[in-house]
């Protein structure tokens, strides 16, 4: 008997440890666990093979939209329009099949493109998505399940020209995003019920397109959001601001803020620039620099040691000091799209042709490793749209989305 006991414990204690590792490298939100779009993973391929990293798998019903992905639990989440609905979704992990589909509002239309933009964030047994036309929903992860339902409106928020982008944050007890109202722009939700907690009677901007950011600083927690005027720090308990810096965004605020230490980096396409913010221990700001070194549209940043990279209208592949502003180098070997980071590497999507490029992040100069290109491609498509949904990197695997195409591949090799 004890004989064989000890080899189905030792079984037993490999197949926890096996399936904690698994799930070490989820990417539970909108750029990854901490909101960098720096994935922790290592031992990643640092080079593909002609035509690209093996595809394990294809989904080619997952419904309109430029919705990312959170990947938890063996589950990718992201949201889709399919005829007159929005919807939360749910795939496995393993194979891209279908497990649930929750309707959350209308479909949002648009020239570019119809449906949901943001990117559903999981907390533990539950998650949370935003819909373009403004309702946000808490589902159970298991079943899909809807738990509670509010809408930007009820808060006094309109929706934007080109929709809810924002991905909600879950802090502790909170759901935290951006209606955007002369009530006050950010709101506090209780998670477990939908209930307001707070409103930010004293920061009143319109909504945009960027996602807030958590921090702890100066011994305070706090949220870091982007609007067309400012960029500004609230208190995380009741939504007072902390602090704020005048920002001149132009047509359309996306990219999420960066924040490192003190300071907050902000980016805006259609012309408007860059800009360091240092904020002081006594919530004092100041302007490192501004500059239109970057001039990221929508295809976001990230910081990688001392340097940002991302793309500039005009100037292509950007690799930016950031304490300092100034441009190390610039490349337009790739066209402009979206960006993320892991285990030294950039992975780059060129949102015209799909082309996906695997790029050294050094200040050295643009050293690409690999380059193939999605296929097959959309045919759903609006005459004004691209590939925007941005590339995520989770236990392994290569997540790409045009619209309807969810693509999975290998990217870590035996």
């Amino acid at each position: 008997m004890n004989t064989l006991f000890a080899p189905s414990v030792a079984l037993l204690a490999s197949i926890t440890l096996l399936s904690q590792s698994l799930l070490a490298n989820d990417w539970p939100q909108w750029r990854g666990a901490d909101r960098s779009d720096r994935s922790p993973e290592t031992g990643l391929l640092k080079s593909w093979p002609e035509g690209g990293p093996k595809r394990v798998w294809l989904t080619q019903n997952a419904g309109i939209g430029y919705s990312g992905f959170a990947v938890a639990k063996r589950r990718v989440y992201t949201l889709s329009a399919r005829g007159q609905q929005e919807f939360l979704i749910a795939l496995s992990a393993k194979d891209g099949k279908e497990v649930w589909a929750t309707p959350i509002g209308e479909t949002y239309p648009n020239n570019w493109g119809d449906g949901p933009r943001g990117t559903p964030t999981v907390d533990g047994d539950f998650v949370y998505g935003l819909a373009a036309n403004g309702g946000l929903i808490c589902v159970a992860a298991a079943d899909g399940k809807a738990v509670w339902q509010v809408k930007m409106q009820d808060f006094g928020g309109t929706v934007p020209g080109w929709g809810y982008c924002e991905s909600v944050v879950v802090d502790g007890k909170q759901v935290v995003c951006t209606p955007g109202s002369k009530q006050g722009s950010l709101v506090a939700l209780d998670k477990k019920t939908g209930n307001l907690l707070w409103q930010s009677k004293d920061f009143t901007e319109a909504p945009h397109y960027s996602s807030i950011v958590p921090v702890h600083f100066n011994g305070i927690d706090q949220y870091v959001q982007l609007t067309p005027n400012a960029v500004v720090g609230v208190k995380a308990i009741d939504g007072s601001v902390l602090w704020q810096s005048p920002w001149a965004g132009k047509v359309a605020v996306i990219p999420t803020p960066i924040w490192k230490d003190g300071y907050v980096y902000i980016t805006s396409g259609d012309g408007a620039g860059c800009k360091l913010v240092k904020v002081g221990k006594d919530y004092a700001v100041s302007d490192v620099y501004e500059n239109k070194v970057m001039k990221n549209h929508h295809g976001g940043v990230v910081l990688a040691g001392d340097h940002l990279y991302g793309h500039s209208d005009g100037a292509g592949w950007v690799c930016q000091e950031f304490l300092t502003g100034k441009e190390v180098w610039s490349s337009k070997n790739f066209g402009k799209g979206a960006v993320t980071y892991a285990d030294g590497m950039l992975y780059c999507v060129d949102e015209s042709s799909g082309a996906v490029a695997l790029v050294e992040a050094s200040p050295k100069g643009w050293n690409e490793h690999s380059r193939f290109k999605l296929e097959p491609q959309t045919t759903l498509r609006k005459p004004e749209g691209l590939i925007w949904t941005h590339p995520v990197i989770s236990n392994g695997r290569l997540y790409l989305r045009d619209q309807d195409l969810i693509y999975c591949f290998d990217v870590k090799g035996k």
